[in-house]
């Protein structure tokens, strides 16, 4: 079995919460990671296991085996239950595991009932940090993260995410809130690929889709929320140059990505043209994904002036402001490290790295040259002493 970056997180939580959720996208592989630390398991979905917990409460909530259950925001009327139980012992640990794929649905839910009772913890698909096997590692950007993906088979690639995609654009996303037919919300979809690595403007989406300005910027929001997007947001400082505000739009899955781009194979991907946003988000998602799945606490942008001066990723992480630029090459320029300086100066960032394909890295401290594999070794070093979860905070 692969370890998850994430399991000692939710063991910490678990030891220090009377109660924890696991969010993230479908069949990521937040079950299995939940069975991992045992429970009796609950599968809210189906209307036959909220019977059963309906029937077992009271021996449950007396007892000492933690209760885990999945789908947590389909089955809302169990949150007060959770609070009284809680509320009842507050000083046992550990006693609850939920489970959820609609973000936004569930954390309204558990900020309004069990705010302070309840660490978050964020499971992405596979980092490539957790991959071990080297055709598994080799193939991840194409493939994405979804165990059954292209993880454990590349064969299932790309008839899985195409399936998947189907699943969220026929049930999904318009019990999530989005109230077009499966062919619109498809064609939404592709829309947002076509947009990766850009900048995400919710007029220009409105009329391409035939909708009003509130309507994309609410769509786009439910696919947020279903764990398939990411709006980075625009890096503010007290800088004398014009800077970009708008948020970048990355697909947090290069595996659904692809499939929606049509891009079947490695040699598709790399002559494909949107190859070089594809790199960009996949290696901002792996950089994101662990910090998440170590628990350090940070802030990401993107960093834009009116000029063209750019970097893809602002990291703050305590004291630390790290100016990350990604390049699809194995041989970046003595410019593209001066355009890095120029841009790491005006952030004021600590430290620099520019992230490609090279087979060798190069530079430490303050200015380094590197591939993925090392930009998520300095990234892990952020991690220090063992930290407590975030407890969930009303919205």
């Amino acid at each position: 079995m692969l370890r998850r970056l994430a399991a000692r997180q939710l063991r910490s939580a678990l030891s220090a919460f009377p109660a924890a959720v696991i969010v993230g996208p479908r069949q990521c592989g937040k079950t299995t990671l939940a069975r991992m630390v045992g429970g009796e398991y609950f599968d809210l979905e189906q209307e036959s296991e909220r019977v059963r917990l309906d029937l077992e409460w009271d021996g449950l909530a007396a007892g000492r085996a933690r209760v885990l259950l999945d789908e947590a925001q389909s089955f809302p009327a169990v949150f007060p239950r959770l609070r009284a139980a809680i509320d009842r012992d507050r000083r046992r640990n550990g006693r609850f595991l939920l489970l959820g794929s609609v973000s936004p649905m569930l954390m309204r839910t558990v900020a309004e009932s069990l705010a302070g009772r309840m660490a978050v913890i964020e499971l992405t698909p596979f980092l490539l940090g957790e991959l071990r096997a080297a055709p598994m590692r080799s193939r991840r950007w194409l493939t994405g993260g979804f165990p059954d993906g292209g993880v454990r088979r590349a064969g299932a690639f790309p008839r899985w995410q195409s399936s998947y995609l189907r699943l969220l654009v026929e049930r999904d996303l318009p019990a999530a809130g989005i109230p077009c037919r499966p062919q619109v919300t498809e064609r939404f979809l592709r829309m947002l690929a076509a947009l990766t690595g850009q900048q995400w403007n919710a007029s220009e989406l409105g009329r391409s889709l035939g909708v009003n300005y509130q309507s994309a910027a609410a769509y786009t929001d439910y696919v947020e929320g279903c764990f398939l997007i990411r709006r980075l947001p625009a890096f503010h400082g007290n800088l004398s140059k014009r800077l970009v505000k708008a948020p970048r739009l990355h697909w947090r899955d290069s595996g659904l990505l692809h499939a929606l781009l049509g891009v079947h194979s490695m040699d598709e991907l790399l002559s494909h043209p949107s190859v070089g946003a594809s790199w960009e988000g996949y290696v901002v998602e792996q950089c994101l994904g662990t910090l998440s799945a170590l628990g350090i606490p940070h802030q990401a942008f993107h960093f834009r002036t009116s000029d063209g001066y750019e970097l893809d990723l602002v990291l703050e992480s305590g004291r630390e402001r790290w100016a990350i630029e990604i390049k699809l090459t194995s041989d970046p320029s003595p410019h593209d490290l001066a355009r890095l300086d120029r841009c790491a100066a005006m952030v004021s960032a600590t430290r620099a790295f520019l992230v490609s394909r090279v087979a060798r890295d190069a530079g430490s401290g303050a200015r380094v040259s590197c591939g993925l594999e090392r930009m998520l070794r300095e990234l892990s070093s952020l991690a220090g002493p063992p930290r407590r979860a975030r407890p969930a905070t009303p919205a």
